[in-house]
């Protein structure tokens, strides 16, 4: 296999105590009563009381006996009767440091001056944290429970976080959410210098504080040097009779709601036959059996649950949500289901077709566009036979055999796309579906894994020990490194290192000739098992990685899967009202006037679709939780933020890049195009631009100090397109191979009359730059 590869936080409060000197004086008034009387002899007379001061002496000890006696059952009543006061509310969390610390046996013994000094890095890094984060108020403290793992490998963290109940009643995910931001390399700022595992990091809420102490004092003195992972999930046979119907035949335990054997899921299958039995959703019966009986699929280094997908648990939920049991409420979480983009993948709600036809939507079945999730409306088809792969895009199939063969068989060339990359493992990369070539997320760093002919292998580094002194040796990795992650659309190269391989029956290749222009990699065996892990930069802004063509060369009218993989459909209450523009793993840019007189309303963005009515195995959903204006005058810019960061960017799901703030116009402005939809919402379409004067637009509307007019490149009268609000303006950035987002439009634009027509204004991204770095960063 030939692969080109070109060379080159506790605030304190201060008690203030004012003293003043008071004078003390004896006053005497002439005529004040007396009750004692005396004269110049020792004898002393003593005036009886009258009985009006009898009277108010017993009226005074009555009320200051009443007073003791209230003062008493106060306290009596606080004391017996109330309930005490809310403890700490506490969370025991868990991470793995895979990259800028390791394990050590002095660690797992907490009386060690290791423990000590390593658990106080640990413990003030936490607390920075949390005292910078938006639970600052509540947030009292964390402790390093106990630290272990493997000698000479990775260290497991475990702590604690505790939290003042009275401020605010904290929530698992309210914990997870911060601890996943930091831990993010790319937005990480007191955990910069570690790589943790985000699969690791495992939050759960502790049942009070003693609970939490006890845990302490436990694990500090009985953790050993080493702990024993739990056993590998391993496939069982699926033994529910109710739920014998399934397409598959095996499952796993635990499930997603926590029954660890069949007789845990017997003990709950009764309430949920009940949901069957309601006829709440048609397709219960599916969905409660994929939840209670998972589909488990063999991998390495164990198996995984193939679980329904999240729109399946939505669907489920609005037919039958109200109907189910408090204490399953909350384990069923939507949330914790996974997109079919997901890492894993997902069971798709089945009979996909069916629908597509129930929707009169027959023309869309074998067009060569994917309208489901499972490829079932392009697969089953005449040109596709069962055991061929889809080629992502046109009416085109190929046998796996001919995937990285090292000849173009699908149009856009996707069969020999990506034949070199990186992966965790070799087990993770068979795990995935092989139903196109499409990788379903790309992955910033791993082993170098080659694919030829379908089979897999790592990149063997021993040949190049043997025969390449250590500098050049260095050299020749770090320039291979520097070409795949070019290759692969990262930025650059952020490190390179030689590990040795603890899978077992991989194939390995050799790099034949390292110092030539093509690098040829031949089968070879490598007993030594040293391996090339790489670890590449952020992603590439701005590429269409699936067209075979740069710039506009070949750019169709018509939208096909990936060529726009910024672009994002945003809904409200799921109806389609505007669009936006990816711009940051969790920031989307749109404009003001989508949300403009409109009730609190559930806001969704849609990622990787080019047709509203379809679900493509690459498409993601976000929910909007936040907006942000742009403070630019004359600009009706806003940043939306997303409730979680896209985590699975891939040639369908990728970023726009942003100008520079020193270019108010576009550097290729005769390149420039915007984004509408066919007047059905049936697809994507492109609509070519020209830079106009401003007063052509200012003799139709007013114009703002931050708008650039624009006109249709060509002739409108095909015009069967419209724009909604937020479209973007894209033009090509001076290298011919990237995209920039100008502007963004205020208003829809439809066909209409000339004299009628809205202008074409666009508002100026470059003027927002620093605001919008400033807030994504």
């Amino acid at each position: 296999m030939t692969v080109t590869m070109e060379h080159k936080r506790k605030s304190s409060w201060d008690s203030k105590i004012s003293v003043s000197t008071v004078s003390t004086r004896r006053f005497s008034r002439a005529g004040t009563p007396s009750s004692i009387l005396s004269s110049d002899s020792d004898i002393r007379f003593t005036r009886k009381l009258g009985g009006q001061y009898r009277c108010g002496c017993c009226v005074l000890a009555a009320f200051l006996l009443f007073l003791l006696f209230s003062g008493v059952s106060i306290y009596l009543g606080y004391t017996f009767l109330t309930s005490d006061p809310p403890g700490d509310q506490v969370f025991l969390a868990t991470f793995r440091v895979t990259d800028g610390d390791t394990f050590v046996a002095e660690l797992a013994d907490p009386s060690t001056e290791a423990f000590r000094i390593r658990s106080r890095e640990y413990r003030d890094r936490l607390n920075l944290v949390f005292r910078r984060s938006g639970l600052k108020l509540p947030f009292l403290a964390t402790e390093i429970l106990a630290l272990d793992g493997v000698e000479g490998r990775d260290l497991v963290v475990h702590f604690d976080v505790r939290f003042d109940p009275r401020y605010q009643t904290i929530r698992v995910p309210d914990i997870v959410d911060i601890l996943e931001y930091e831990i993010n390399p790319a937005t990480s700022r007191y955990l910069a210098n570690l790589t943790i595992d985000p699969k690791s990091l495992d939050v759960q809420e502790s049942v009070d504080a003693l609970t939490a102490q006890v845990i302490l004092q436990t694990t500090a003195s009985t953790l050993p040097p080493t702990t024993t992972p739990p056993p590998p999930r391993r496939c069982t046979k699926l033994e529910l009779p109710y739920c014998k119907h399934l397409p598959y035949n095996v499952t796993s335990y635990p499930n997603i709601l926590g029954h660890k054997s069949l007789l845990d899921v017997q003990n709950d299958v009764i309430a949920f036959r009940e949901l069957v039995d309601a006829e709440c959703y048609r397709m219960a019966y599916e969905f409660v059996c994929q939840v209670l009986q998972p589909a488990c699929l063999p991998g390495e280094p164990e198996d995984v649950l193939h679980l329904p997908c999240r729109s399946f648990c939505r669907e489920f939920w609005a037919g039958c949500g109200s109907r189910l049991p408090a204490r399953i409420k909350d384990a069923l979480d939507c949330s914790n289901f996974p997109e079919y983009a997901d890492q894993g993948t997902c069971r798709p709600k089945p009979g996909c077709v069916q629908d597509l036809q129930a929707k009169a939507l027959s023309p869309r079945i074998c067009d060569g566009i994917i309208d489901c999730p499972d490829l079932s409306d392009e697969k089953n088809c005449a040109y596709c036979r069962d055991d061929h792969m889809h080629c992502g895009v046109g009416r085109m199939c190929i046998p796996s055999i001919k995937r990285c063969d090292g000849k173009i068989d699908c149009p856009n060339g996707s069969d020999e796309k990506d034949c070199l990359t990186l992966a965790k493992s070799i087990g993770y990369v068979k795990s995935l579906p092989v139903d196109t070539p499409h990788a379903n997320k790309y992955s910033s760093d791993g082993y170098v894994v080659f694919n030829e002919k379908g089979s897999l292998g790592k990149l063997c580094t021993e040949n190049l020990n043997a025969t390449l002194p250590t500098p050049e040796m260095e050299n020749v990795l770090q320039t291979a490194a520097s070409s795949l992650c070019s290759l692969l659309t990262f930025k650059g190269l952020e490190s390179v290192e030689v590990r040795i391989d603890d899978e077992e029956d991989t194939q390995y290749v050799h790099m034949e000739d390292p110092s030539a222009s093509e690098i040829t990699f031949v089968r070879a065996p490598c007993p030594s098992k040293e391996v090339m892990y790489v670890r590449c930069s952020d992603l590439e802004c701005g590429v269409q990685p699936l067209r075979t063509n740069t710039g506009t060369q070949g750019l169709s009218k018509m939208a096909e899967p990936g060529d726009w993989p910024w672009h994002v459909a945003l809904f409200k209450q799921e109806v389609h009202v505007c669009d936006a523009t990816l711009i940051a793993a969790g920031w989307l840019l749109t404009t003001a006037s989508c949300f403009q007189g409109q009730p609190k309303a559930e806001w969704s963005a849609r990622l990787g679709t080019v047709r509203l009515s379809s679900t493509s195995p690459w498409q993601q959903e976000r929910r909007i939780v936040g907006m942000i204006k742009s403070p630019v005058e004359g600009s009706t810019t806003v940043l939306l933020k997303l409730d979680r960061p896209v985590a699975a960017f891939s040639d369908f799901v990728r970023p726009v890049c942003l100008p520079s703030s020193l270019d108010p116009l576009p550097v290729n402005a005769s390149h420039c195009n915007t984004l509408g939809w066919a007047r059905n919402r049936d697809i994507l379409q492109r609509v070519e631009l020209r830079l106009s004067a401003m007063e052509r637009c200012e003799n139709i509307s007013i114009a703002s100090v931050n708008s650039v007019c624009t006109e249709p490149a060509y002739s409108t009268d095909d015009c069967n397109e419209e724009e909604v609000a937020g479209s973007p303006m894209l033009c090509l950035l001076a290298d011919g191979q990237r995209w920039a987002l100008m502007g963004v439009g205020s208003w829809r634009i439809a066909c209409s009359k000339a004299g009628t027509e809205r202008p074409r204004l666009y508002d100026q991204i470059s003027s927002n730059i620093a605001w919008i770095q400033s807030t994504v960063g």
